[in-house]
C-alpha cells in the first residue's frame, strides 16, 4: 500500500471536525492520513462546552439546532451509527436520544417604555427527520420558496379573519390541474378581475391560484422569464387587493396586526422576488445580496410597521447577532441570506423548526465525533497554537507551478506527563464530557499553570514550552484551515500580504463579539411570573440581552445535590459592543476587562429589564430578586453571606472576545468576497468554516458543515457536490 497522504487540519470546529469525517471514511481504504492541531485542551471551536462544578454544562452562547440542518443532521447521524453505543448502557445513544423537537418559539414587541408582549407559538411537525434523503422534486429553489409562502399568506389570512369563537366555513373546492403557465395565468387574471378580490374566499382562491403558477415554474424553471412581468403584475394587485382587506379588518386588534405582519412580509417577499427575477436570475437569491434586508424590503412595498415588527428585527437581526461591529444601533444584514436562511429556516425544516440537544454541544456534537475519529486512526494534537501559516518564497516557484504551504509553525502551549497522549474527556454518570477546564495532573508543570491562571484558550496567553515547524511533504502534504476567521489576519498575514482576495475577505467580511451568561435557579419559570411555554426560545427582546431561551431539560444532565438543586435553567445572548482595527495581543488585561463588562452588562439587564420577561423576578424594591439564584459547590457560609448581585458570582458568564471566538456577518454585498474551499489557487491548502463561500452565508452549525464537506471535496473529490444538501453555486 501506498503511504497515506498527510492532511494537517487546523482547528477542532463544525467544519475542520466534518472535513476530517469525510477525508477519513472508510470508502477511502486508508488513502489520508489526518491530524487535527488544536489549540487548548477541547475541540469544538464557537460550539465548545465544558462540564464546570456541580458537573453544570457550560456553553459559549445558546446553541439550538434548525429542521433544516440537512447536512449537519446527516452528518451527525452517521457519525452516531458508527459510534454503535449500546442504548443499554448509555443514556445517550444515537442521533434520537442527543436531539428532540423544540419548535416552542417566541418573538417579544414593546407595547409601551414599561411593557413588552411575549408572542409565542408552536410550529406544527412535518414528516421526516433533517437529514432524510430528499425527493427528486428539490424544496430549495426560489420558486418552491415562494409558492410555500404564497401558501403561508392563504393560511394566516383565514386564520385573522376567523372571527373569535366563530369558524371558517370557506370551503376549499378542487381547482382545476392546469398543465402549462398560459392556462395557470389566464385562471389567475380571471379571478383577480372579479369583484370578489375584495372577499376573503376570493383572495384565498386567488392565492391558490398563485400557488398553483409558481409551483408550475418551480417545475419548468426556464418559463420564469417569460412569465415573470405579467406575474408580477398580477402580484401587485393581489397585494393591494389584500391590504385594502386587511386594514380594514385588522387594524385595531393586536394579534390580528401581528398576522398582517408576516401576510405583509410574505407578499412583499413574493412581490420582490418575481418583480427582480430571482426564479431566474443564475444567482437566484444572490443576486439581491447588495441589499441590507430591510432596505430591500421597504423597495418592493412593505409597510413601516412590517420592516420594523418584532418578527423581522428577531429572525433577521437579533438571532444572527447582525449589528456591524456589535452596535445595536447599526443593523445590517444581507438581503440575499435573510431571504435564503429565512425560506429554508420556515418552509424547508422537518420535524421541527427548532432542535435541541438532550446535552452540551461538546457532549452531544463533539464527543461522537472525537471517539468515531480516534477510532479511525485521527491524531488529535492539542495544545498547539498556530502561529503562522508560511507560504513558498515566489522566487522559488518553478513556471506554472502553483503557490502553495511551505510550513505551519505552532506554539505548543503544555506538555504530558511521559510523553503520553493527552486524554481530554470527564466522566459524568457514563457519559464522555469535555470538562470546563483542562486536566492539569496530565499536565507537566500543571500545578503551577492552574495557578498562574493561564488560559490556554486566550488569543493573550502567551504559555509555550517549546515550538514546533510542520513541513510540506515531511509532515503534511494537504492543509484544511479551519480556524475562525477572526484569527486569520493574525496567523496567515502572507495570505493577506501578498493575495488582494484574502485581503479584501479579511477588510469586508466581518465578525462581531458576542456575550452571554446562565442562571440556575431555584424557583421554576411559572413562579418567576413566566406563564408561556416552560421550554422556548424567544428572541427581539430589549438589549443588551435580545435573545433567551429555557433550558430545564439540562438540570437532569447536571449532578447538582438535592440541597442546592436548581428547578429553572436560562440563557441569554446577544451580540456585544467590537472596538475597530486590530487587537493589542500585548494587552493581557483585556479579556479580563471585557469579562468584568458582560458581567455588569447582566446585572444590568437583570435589574432593570428582566422582570418584563418574568413579572415575579424583581424584588419589591425594585430590581432582580438575587436570592433565585442558586449557590455554587463550597459556598457554606461564604456563601450565605453573599448579597444582591455578588451572588452572581456562583453562575456563568462569557465575552467572546478571542478571534476565533467571533461571529461571522452577513453583512450585504459581501457574499462575493468570501473565498470557497473550492479554490485551487493553492496547490495545497483549502478553507472551512461558516465564513467561507459555501452556499449558505451565515454563521451556523449548518454552514459550517457544509463548508467541512466541500473542503474534503477540494482534496479527496468526496462526497460529490450533488450530496451536499442546498449547495448551488459554481
Amino acid at each position: 500500500m501506498s503511504k497515506p497522504i498527510e492532511v494537517a487540519v487546523i482547528g477542532g470546529g463544525c467544519a475542520s471536525i466534518t472535513a476530517a469525517f469525510e477525508l477519513t471514511k472508510p470508502e477511502h481504504e486508508g488513502k489520508y492520513s489526518v491530524t487535527v492541531y488544536q489549540q487548548g485542551w477541547r475541540i469544538g471551536g464557537k460550539g465548545a462546552s465544558g462540564r464546570g462544578a456541580d458537573d453544570r454544562i457550560e456553553e459559549h452562547g445558546l446553541h439550538i439546532w434548525m429542521g433544516f440542518y440537512d447536512n449537519a443532521f446527516r452528518v451527525m447521524r452517521e457519525c452516531y451509527e458508527e459510534l454503535g453505543r449500546d442504548p443499554a448502557e448509555h443514556r445517550i445513544a444515537t442521533c434520537d436520544d442527543a436531539f428532540f423537537e423544540g419548535s416552542q418559539v417566541g418573538v417579544t414587541e414593546r407595547m409601551t417604555d414599561e411593557e413588552w408582549n411575549v408572542w409565542t407559538t408552536c410550529f406544527p411537525s412535518t414528516k421526516g427527520r433533517p437529514g432524510d434523503p430528499l425527493t427528486d422534486n428539490s424544496p430549495f429553489s426560489v420558486a418552491s420558496y415562494l409558492s410555500h409562502a404564497v401558501k403561508l399568506v392563504a393560511t394566516l389570512l383565514k386564520a385573522a379573519a376567523q372571527e373569535p369563537g366563530g369558524s371558517d366555513d370557506e370551503k376549499e373546492e378542487e381547482r382545476p390541474r392546469l398543465r402549462d403557465a398560459a392556462g395557470l395565468l389566464g385562471q389567475f387574471r380571471r379571478l383577480l378581475g372579479y369583484a370578489q378580490l375584495g372577499t376573503l374566499a376570493g383572495l384565498v382562491e386567488a392565492l391558490q391560484a398563485l400557488e398553483s403558477v409558481l409551483g408550475w415554474l418551480g417545475r419548468n424553471p426556464k418559463r420564469g422569464g417569460a412569465e415573470g412581468s405579467l406575474l408580477a403584475d398580477l402580484v401587485h394587485k393581489l397585494s393591494a387587493g389584500i391590504r385594502g382587506f386587511a386594514e380594514r379588518r385588522f387594524a385595531k386588534d393586536a394579534e390580528r396586526r401581528r398576522l398582517w405582519e408576516v401576510i405583509d412580509l410574505m407578499l412583499t417577499i413574493v412581490r420582490g422576488s418575481i418583480r427582480e427575477g430571482l426564479m431566474t436570475h443564475p444567482d437566484g437569491f444572490d443576486a439581491i445580496d447588495h441589499y441590507d434586508f430591510r432596505e430591500w424590503l421597504e423597495k418592493h412595498g412593505a409597510s413601516p410597521a412590517t420592516t420594523d415588527c418584532a418578527f423581522v428585527r428577531a429572525v433577521a437581526y437579533d438571532l444572527i447577532f447582525a449589528y456591524e461591529d456589535g452596535d445595536t444601533d447599526r443593523p445590517s444584514t444581507s438581503a440575499a441570506q435573510a431571504l435564503r436562511g429565512g425560506m429554508r429556516m420556515f418552509f424547508g425544516y422537518r420535524g421541527a423548526l427548532f432542535w435541541r440537544m438532550t446535552s452540551g454541544m461538546g457532549d452531544i456534537v463533539f464527543t461522537p465525533f472525537y471517539e468515531v475519529l480516534r477510532k479511525r486512526g485521527v491524531k488529535f494534537e492539542f495544545f498547539h497554537r498556530l502561529e503562522n501559516v508560511k507560504l513558498a518564497d515566489p522566487a522559488t516557484l518553478e513556471p506554472g507551478e502553483r503557490p502553495y504551504v511551505e510550513a505551519l509553525e505552532f506554539d505548543v502551549q503544555a506538555k504530558v506527563r511521559g510523553g503520553a497522549e493527552y486524554e481530554p474527556l470527564v466522566d459524568v454518570r457514563g457519559l464522555p464530557c469535555w470538562p470546563a477546564e483542562p486536566d492539569w495532573k496530565q499536565l507537566v508543570g500543571g500545578r503551577r499553570m492552574k495557578e498562574a491562571g493561564v488560559d490556554f484558550e486566550s488569543f493573550w496567553d502567551k504559555e509555550k514550552k517549546s515550538r514546533k515547524t510542520l513541513r510540506v511533504t515531511k509532515d503534511f502534504d494537504f492543509v484544511v484551515l479551519g480556524l475562525g476567521l477572526g484569527a486569520v489576519p493574525y496567523v496567515c498575514s502572507e495570505l493577506v500580504e501578498r493575495d488582494a482576495r484574502w485581503r479584501r475577505m479579511v477588510e469586508r467580511v466581518k465578525t462581531v463579539n458576542t456575550q452571554a451568561f446562565q442562571l440556575w435557579m431555584h424557583p421554576t419559570m411559572e413562579e418567576l411570573g413566566y406563564t408561556g411555554p416552560q421550554e422556548v426560545t424567544v428572541s427581539g427582546f430589549v438589549e443588551p440581552f435580545d435573545t433567551w431561551a429555557a433550558m430545564p431539560h439540562l438540570l437532569s444532565e447536571e449532578s447538582w445535590p438535592e440541597d442546592r438543586k436548581p428547578r429553572s435553567l436560562a440563557y441569554f445572548c446577544n451580540v456585544f459592543p467590537t472596538p475597530p482595527g486590530a487587537l493589542d495581543r500585548e494587552d493581557t488585561s483585556y479579556p479580563l476587562k471585557r469579562l468584568a463588562e458582560a458581567r455588569e452588562n447582566a446585572v444590568d439587564f437583570l435589574n432593570r429589564d428582566v422582570h418584563r420577561l418574568w413579572s415575579d423576578a424583581a424584588s419589591p424594591k425594585g430590581g432582580f430578586r438575587w436570592q433565585v439564584l442558586v449557590e455554587g459547590p463550597g459556598g457554606g457560609s461564604a456563601a450565605k453571606k453573599r448579597s444582591g448581585s455578588a451572588r452572581l458570582d456562583s453562575q456563568f458568564w462569557t465575552a467572546n472576545v478571542n478571534p476565533t471566538d467571533r461571529y461571522v456577518l452577513s453583512l450585504p454585498g459581501t457574499a462575493k468576497d468570501r473565498i470557497s474551499p473550492l479554490d485551487n489557487t493553492y496547490d495545497n491548502l483549502t478553507v472551512a468554516g461558516d465564513w467561507t463561500a459555501c452556499g449558505h452565508v451565515a454563521g451556523c452549525v449548518e454552514a459550517a458543515v457544509m463548508s467541512g464537506r466541500l473542503a474534503a471535496h477540494s482534496i479527496s473529490q468526496q462526497p460529490p457536490l450533488e450530496d451536499i444538501v442546498a449547495y448551488d453555486h459554481p
